[in-house]
């Protein structure tokens, strides 16, 4: 089912409107190349309007639900420390930087790190402090012109966060990014905007957190560009834990020079429609990328991942690992593509994507995609999706472990290959005692 003209016409008309009534309050910033990149996204928006199921990318994900929504674009916020009390993580420490619907909040933040090892900012004063930076930056790896949701985020961010980590330095302290809806009164919507710089031969560790508080409709559309300098290193994790009336979309756009390892694991526990777009250019010789991905949706949750490897340069290395447990009615997609340029000759690039289906109500829908276009290299892929194995179930009855058991120990057991590859020890815990949960129910 498409979204109504009416829906589509009323959300897009007032987001149009939105942008055209901030940008008569901006007096001379209007005329900076920042917003001129802001009016082009937003030109590109107009154009494409929101996609259907007839996008061939949005073919199994409908945001049709999303658009019949009315949602409040003030992202004001009363929200206090104690609010946030049941969301903490036990034990977490390092740079925590909190946003409240999509807008930093200096007074439930806590920055650790020295500015030696990292500078961290708003994006809304990075755009004010250092324009030439922000503007260099930019818009420059995350590509609007065929995304709408990026293009929206693109002309609509009004803060975020810009990490820059210097040359030649490691950053000990994690950093944390927790991105808090609060949607206890109204419904609301949020564009955050983030852009990573890691400096040659350094390294650095960023989680993003996205959590909702109320029960009233939110929506979420994040956008993060990240750059990894030569020799660089980033570990990057993302958990998105949201309520039941949760629209989620938010795309990472990383690219890796000569030599730098990226290592990310994306996990999706709770969300009404999430997706989740990972997009990689291997823009360099003896680059590396690792993908880990998790989802569990249950009742009518629907969870789409999208991911894209291009390896542009030789002598690069992926290796793709997404697994699903579904249950009730959710629904999951997952559509990777490893891409192959010409010149990128000793590519080896893999990719997996393995789930469990636990009810005949839910289904999964895979599209694994390779397209090669140098004879030099070693790429695969595959996908499977089935019940649990019963063998392996009977064998742990018949030694006298309860059948419910049984079952959650096995199920466990499948996603311990993707919670095993958080390195912060505390987020680790807490997601192994959230999928336990999740899995006992």
């Amino acid at each position: 089912m498409t979204p109504s003209y009416a829906s589509y016409n009323e959300f897009k008309d007032q987001l149009l409107a939105a942008f055209q009534s901030n940008e008569e309050r901006m007096n001379g910033e209007s005329k900076t190349p920042l917003h001129q990149v802001r009016r082009a996204a937003l030109h590109q928006f107009d154009l494409l309007g929101f996609p259907t199921i007839r996008h061939e990318e949005w073919k199994y994900s409908n945001v049709a639900n999303l658009l019949k929504e009315a949602f409040d674009l003030d992202n004001s916020s009363s929200l206090t420390a104690d609010d946030l009390t049941p969301l903490q993580i036990p034990n977490l420490d390092g740079n925590i930087i909190t946003f409240v619907n999509g807008i930093y909040r200096a007074d439930l933040s806590r920055l650790v790190s020295p500015a030696e090892q990292v500078q961290i900012t708003s994006f809304a004063e990075g755009a004010k402090a250092d324009p030439d930076f922000i503007g260099a930056h930019f818009a420059r790896y995350a590509d609007y012109q065929d995304n709408a949701f990026t293009a929206l985020n693109t002309a609509m961010a009004s803060d975020g966060v810009v990490i820059r980590v210097p040359a030649n330095t490691t950053v000990e302290q994690p950093i944390i990014l927790r991105f808090i809806t609060d949607a206890r009164e109204r419904n609301i919507a949020s564009q955050p905007r983030n852009l990573v710089i890691v400096g040659q031969n350094s390294e650095v560790t960023m989680a993003e957190s996205f959590r909702t508080l109320g029960g009233r409709t939110s929506f979420v559309n994040v956008v993060t560009e990240i750059a990894l300098e030569r020799d660089a290193r980033m570990q990057y994790y993302k958990v998105q834990d949201e309520t039941d009336n949760a629209y989620h979309i938010g795309t990472t756009q990383v690219n890796q020079s000569d030599n730098s390892h990226f290592y990310s694991a994306t996990v999706t526990l709770n969300g009404n429609f999430v997706r989740n777009n990972l997009n990689i250019v291997l823009n360099g010789q003896h680059a590396e990328a690792f993908m880990y991905g998790l989802y569990m949706p249950n009742g009518r949750q629907h969870v789409d991942n999208h991911t894209l490897v291009d390896h542009a340069m030789p002598n690069s290395y992926s290796s793709e690992l997404y697994k699903g447990i579904l249950d009730d009615n959710g629904t999951g997609v997952f559509n990777g593509k490893i891409y192959v340029r010409p010149d990128a000759q000793k590519t080896n690039a893999y990719q997996s994507c393995k789930n469990v289906v636990l009810s005949s109500g839910a289904s999964m829908n895979t599209k694994p995609q390779l397209e090669i276009y140098a004879d030099d290299v070693k790429c695969s892929h595959g996908t499977t999706t089935g019940q649990l194995n019963d063998e392996a179930l009977f064998y742990m009855r018949s030694r006298g472990i309860p059948k419910d058991a049984a079952r959650t120990l096995l199920l466990y057991a499948f996603v311990q290959d993707v919670v095993s590859q958080i390195k912060i020890q505390p987020i680790r815990e807490y997601l192994e005692g959230v999928v336990a949960q999740k899995l006992g129910q």
